[in-house]
């Protein structure tokens, strides 16, 4: 009987181990059994970006089956873009130019931090992703040990909040917008 319970308590805390939970994302639980709109909706962070998502036509997409990485930036992320951008980039007429925009924070593969952490390394300390919006995102280590992002025009984010499980991949929160090469 002994034995019994004993096996019964070490299965009941290796499961525990591998049950970690997802981060909150502002203020929300994001239940790793939901997709990525389902859980991005529920953020109080993310409100632009789950509006852009909608006008961009893309909400069926990021439900998909997957997997994708989305590199998630929050409001705060959006307001520090030039005044009237986020509403210019809302308009019906603009809506070719905003999937292009988001489609440069989503990548084709589900990649945890531990994943790009290990391309870096790999790579010698910098990591090329293409992203299906056709910009290419440079990773590498920050010197606060964050993850750091680049796009093609030089705008750097760090990853903020990384690994929410997503039944359809993996959302990394980041502190920028990412936009296409500058021509």
């Amino acid at each position: 009987m002994k034995t019994l319970l004993a096996s019964a308590a070490v299965a009941v805390l290796a499961t525990a181990a591998f049950a970690q939970e997802n981060p909150m994302v502002g203020g929300a639980e994001m239940p790793a059994t939901n997709d990525i709109v389902t859980n991005a909706v529920n953020s109080a962070d993310h409100t632009t970006l789950v509006a852009a998502v909608q006008a961009a036509g893309l909400v069926e997409t990021l439900q998909g089956e997957g997997p994708f990485t989305v590199l998630a930036p929050t409001n705060d992320a959006f307001a520090a873009l030039p005044e009237g951008t986020v509403d210019t980039l809302l308009l019906p007429e603009n809506k070719e130019m905003l999937t292009q925009i988001l489609t440069c924070h989503v990548v084709g593969a589900e990649a945890f931090s531990t994943d790009i952490v290990g391309m870096i390394e790999a790579d010698g300390g910098t990591h090329p992703i293409e992203t299906l919006g056709g910009c290419v995102i440079t990773a590498e280590m920050g010197d606060d040990g964050m993850i750091r992002l680049t796009d093609e025009n030089g705008t750097h984010a760090h990853v903020t909040i990384a690994d929410v499980d997503q039944s359809n991949g993996v959302i990394h929160v980041t502190d920028a917008v990412f936009t296409p090469k500058a021509e």
